[in-house]
Order: structure tokens, then sequence, then C-alpha cells
């Protein structure tokens, strides 16, 4: 492993983890006000490691909501993750299957931004790299959370706040990041009309899955615009 590759990973997951810090401490906050102790929400942050997906597990075990609809609703957040998997794949081919195994585990929303844009800028994807990058956002993460837990009361309400906000601001980011890319914008526009009708009709979380298909969907049936497409990625096909 390349302790310079690894540094420089480090190097730029320093500001996602400072960022993804605070959803850290409010997941911590809101699962001791939903009931479960420091040992319960420190190990589903360390087990599960999906910020969306943890703050929906709280709202239904709040509601008392059968197990196997939590998993099924988590399966439903979580399910852009298998079109990050795929896009992610062709850059990963040499890693070897352990290697694979805690990649595809720590990869969360900017892990994968971060991944795209690396090899985007003709940089090699090696998993010192990666690990490197991914550490520094684990670790805090599951540790915030704990300190979330600790210090939850002196956080009260977090709506009353507007530490709920930080969520979708988070992901609004992320998406951002991408507006240069061929059809960002109708891609964008579709995912979030479909997923405003099915928060409408279907209900909270499967919107997010079936906003996500909608833009997936719609991107790969529009032609790429090439004005805007680099010279090295000419001969690539959709990633997400």
């Amino acid at each position: 492993m390349s302790r310079a590759e690894f540094l420089d990973g480090l190097k730029g997951g320093i500001p996602v983890g400072l960022a993804a810090a605070p959803f850290g401490a409010l997941f911590g906050a809101l699962a001791r006000d939903q009931g479960m102790s420091l040992g319960e929400l420190t190990l589903m942050s360390g087990t599960v490691y999906a910020g969306a997906s943890q703050m929906v597990g709280l709202d239904l075990f709040g509601n008392h909501v059968q197990a196997w609809l939590i998993v099924l609703s988590i399966l439903a957040v979580n399910f852009r993750h298998v079109l990050y998997s795929a896009a992610i794949a062709r850059y990963i081919r040499h890693f070897s299957a352990v290697e694979k195994f805690f990649t595809f585990f720590l990869l969360v929303d900017p892990q994968f931004a971060e991944t795209i844009k690396r090899h985007e800028s003709g940089k090699p994807v090696t998993f010192a790299w990666y690990i490197g990058f991914a550490a520094v956002i684990y670790v805090p993460w599951v540790v915030v959370s704990l300190v979330g837990g600790l210090l939850g009361s002196l956080i009260g309400d977090p709506k009353a706040i507007g530490l709920d906000i930080l969520l979708p601001v988070y992901f609004l980011g992320i998406v951002m990041g991408f507006r240069t890319r061929d059809n960002f914008l109708p891609v964008v526009a579709v995912s979030a009309v479909a997923s405003a009708i099915a928060h409408r009709y279907v209900g909270s979380p499967w919107h997010v899955s079936i906003g996500a298909l909608a833009g997936v969907a719609l991107a790969a049936m529009l032609p790429p615009v090439k004005a805007n497409r680099k010279p090295d990625l000419a001969h690539e096909s959709h990633e997400v």
C-alpha cells in the first residue's frame, strides 16, 4: 500500500469528514431520544454507516414498525448504492476480493463522488487512496455519533434549531457537484418530480429509490452531449 496515496486520500477526505460530523452528532442525539443505548447507536453507526438510512431506521423504530418493513425501507433508501457499486466497478477491477469488500462497505455518497472525480482527473483509483479517504470519514462518523448520544440532551429538539435541514443541504451539495455532467438538468428535474409524486402517492422512504430510478432511466435514454464531454470519456456510457 502506497503511503503517499493513503495520505492523499486522508487529505482529500478531511473536509468531507468535518462536513459529515454534524450529521453523526445529530443521529446520536436522535437515537438517544428514541431510547437507544450508547452501545446500540454506536454499533448502528459502525455497521450500517449510512446517515439517511440510520435516520429512517430511527423513525421507524420509534413507531414500532415490524422488523421486515424496517429492513425493506432501509433497502429502499440504500438502493442507490447498488448503482454506485456498478458505476465504480470498472475503476476497482484491480482490487483484491478483500479490498473490494471494504470498498463497497465504505461506499457512501461523497466517497462515490470523489472516486468518479479522481478517475476523470486522470489519477489512479488505488485502494490506498480509497481507504485513506474513507477512514477519515468513517472513524469520525462513529465517534461523533457516540458523542452526539452523550451530549444529545444539550441539543434539545434538533428541528427547533434547524438541524433537520442539514441532511437535505448535504445531499444537494453532492448533486450540484455533478452539474457539469451530460443532461444534468433534465435528469435532476425528472428525478425530483418523480420523487415528489412518489412521496405524495407512495410515501417515504420509497420516493428516494423511485426518484433515483426515474433519473437513471432518463439518463439511459438521452443521448450524450458530446460538447460537454471530456475527450478521454467520449467512449464511455452513462455511469449514473
